[in-house]
C-alpha cells in the first residue's frame, strides 16, 4: 500500500470532523490520495428528497460538508430523488413516507438548484445536478428482479423500524424493501467514489456498499453527519414541527430563533451552522467551558455568523441590533407587518381575530396552525396587546385605534382597526 502523504491525512480528518459515522477513513484517505496523483476529481452524492424543497439549518449540515469537497476540486452530484420520491422511504419512521406525483416532484425540484446556489458552487466543473429517473425509469422488471437479488430479505430487515414493525404485527410492505436497493443502484448508476447524508441514512448507505461490490465496483465511502435537533431542543428540525430555521427567512427571523435554542445545542450548531473553521470552533467552545466566555454572547456570535452566511455581514450586524433592541431595551421592531381589521361593536373573539381575521392579512408561525393550539398559546400568557398578556380564550377584543400583538418573542403586527 502506498504510503500518504500527510496533506493528504490532513484533508480527510477535516473532512472526517463532524461526521457521526465514516466509512471507512483509511478508503477516504486512499482515494483522495489516488485523485491527487491522477489529476481526476473524486464524485461524491447527496440525494435530496424532493418532497421539501424549503431549506432548512438540517439540511444544511450535509451540504456544507459536500462544499468542503468542492472547495478541494471535488464535484459535488446533486442528485434529486424524483423516480424514488414516487415510492416513499420510511428511514427511520414508523410508516411509510406518502408518495409524490410526477408533476409535484418536478415542481418541487425545480426550486432547488437556485436554494442549494446559497452553500455550493454551481460551477460545471464541480457540481452536477441530477435525477435518478435517467437511469431508474429505463429499468424493465427484468432488471429490477437482478437487482433484488443481489441482497437477501433477511439482512433488510435487520434496519430498525423495519424489524420493529415486523415484531409488532404492523405491515411492511414490498416495495418499500426496494427503496434501498433503488438507492443503491443510483451510486451504482453514477460510479460514486463518496456518499453524504444523515445519520438515520446509515442502513440504506451500507445496502449500498454491499450492492456496488456485486457489480463488481469498488463500494462508495459513506460519510453521514448529525441530526441537527431543533429550536425545541427536544425534536430533530422539521418544518412540519415548527422548530426550524429557514435560511431564506429574513435575517431578524433567523438571528432570533439561533437565539432561541437551548445552552446545550451550542456545541452542535457551531459545528454545523455556523461556517467557522473548525479548529476556531474548538477554541470558541473552549472558552464557554471555561467560562472566558457567557453562552448568551456566544449564541449572539452565532446568529451572527449564521445570518452572514445566507445574507451578508452588514446584514447580520443589522439584525444583531434589532434584536438587541427589541430583547434588551424592551423596544417594538423597527418594521412589521400590518394587518387590517373590521372589528364590530361587541368586539371579536380573540380567537377569531387571530385565527380568522389575522390569518387571512399575515402569515402566523407554524405552530399556530389550529384553534386548540391558538387556545393553548393564549391559556400559557404567549399573546401580548400593547404590552399586557392576554391570557382569556373567552375574551373579545374591540379596538378603535391601532395596536401591536405580539406573540412569543419574535412575532410582532400592528393591528389597524377598520370600519
Amino acid at each position: 500500500m502506498k504510503k500518504i502523504p500527510s496533506e493528504t491525512r490532513k484533508q480527510a480528518q477535516q473532512l472526517a470532523y463532524g461526521c457521526s459515522d465514516l466509512i471507512d477513513l483509511a478508503g477516504l484517505e486512499a482515494r483522495l490520495a489516488h485523485a491527487q496523483e491522477m489529476g481526476k476529481p473524486l464524485f461524491i452524492k447527496w440525494g435530496a428528497d424532493p418532497t421539501a424543497p424549503d431549506l432548512h439549518l438540517g439540511h444544511v449540515v450535509p451540504l456544507r460538508k459536500l462544499r468542503q469537497f468542492q472547495e478541494l476540486g471535488h464535484v459535488a452530484i446533486f442528485l434529486i430523488g424524483d423516480f424514488t420520491g414516487m415510492i416513499g422511504d420510511p428511514s427511520g419512521r414508523s410508516k411509510t413516507r406518502p408518495p409524490l406525483s410526477q408533476s409535484e416532484i418536478k415542481q418541487n425540484a425545480e426550486t432547488y438548484k437556485t436554494q442549494v446556489g446559497k452553500l455550493l458552487s454551481l460551477d460545471p466543473k464541480v457540481f452536477e445536478l441530477r435525477f435518478n429517473s435517467e437511469w431508474s425509469e429505463k429499468m424493465n422488471f427484468a432488471d429490477v428482479i437482478k437487482l433484488a437479488a443481489k441482497y437477501t430479505v433477511a439482512r433488510m430487515l435487520e434496519r430498525n423500524d423495519f424489524s420493529e414493525r415486523l415484531s409488532e404485527g404492523r405491515p411492511i410492505s414490498l416495495h418499500e424493501l426496494l427503496y434501498p436497493l433503488a438507492q443503491a443502484y443510483d451510486s451504482v448508476a453514477l460510479g460514486c467514489d463518496v456518499e453524504l447524508g444523515g445519520q438515520d441514512q446509515l442502513f440504506n448507505f451500507m445496502v449500498v456498499r454491499d450492492v456496488m461490490q456485486e457489480y463488481g465496483l469498488e463500494p462508495e465511502i459513506v460519510m453521514t453527519v448529525p441530526l441537527l435537533v431543533g429550536t425545541d431542543g427536544k425534536q430533530k428540525m422539521s418544518k412540519s414541527l415548527g422548530n426550524y430555521i429557514g435560511i431564506f427567512e429574513p435575517p431578524e427571523q433567523i438571528f432570533g430563533k439561533v437565539m432561541s435554542i437551548p445552552d446545550e445545542l451550542l456545541p452542535d450548531y457551531y459545528r454545523l451552522t455556523s461556517g467557522i473553521a473548525w479548529h476556531e470552533v474548538d477554541r470558541i467552545l473552549g472558552d464557554i467551558k471555561e467560562g472566558r466566555l457567557h453562552p448568551r454572547k456566544a449564541k449572539a456570535d452565532l446568529a451572527e455568523a449564521v445570518v452572514a452566511l445566507y445574507y451578508d455581514a452588514q446584514a447580520a450586524t443589522l439584525a444583531r441590533q434589532e434584536f438587541d433592541r427589541i430583547f434588551q431595551e424592551r423596544e417594538l421592531p423597527s418594521e412589521m407587518p400590518q394587518a387590517e381589521i373590521k372589528f364590530p361593536t361587541i368586539g371579536l373573539w380573540i380567537v377569531d381575530m387571530v385565527d380568522v381575521q389575522l390569518r387571512c392579512e399575515v402569515e402566523l408561525p407554524t405552530e399556530l396552525g389550529s384553534r386548540s393550539a391558538i387556545r393553548r398559546k393564549i391559556i400559557a400568557g404567549a399573546f401580548k396587546l400593547d404590552g399586557e398578556a392576554l391570557s382569556d380564550t373567552e375574551a373579545r377584543i374591540k379596538l378603535t385605534e391601532p395596536a401591536v400583538l405580539q406573540y412569543g418573542k419574535r412575532f410582532f403586527v400592528k393591528i389597524i382597526p377598520i370600519r
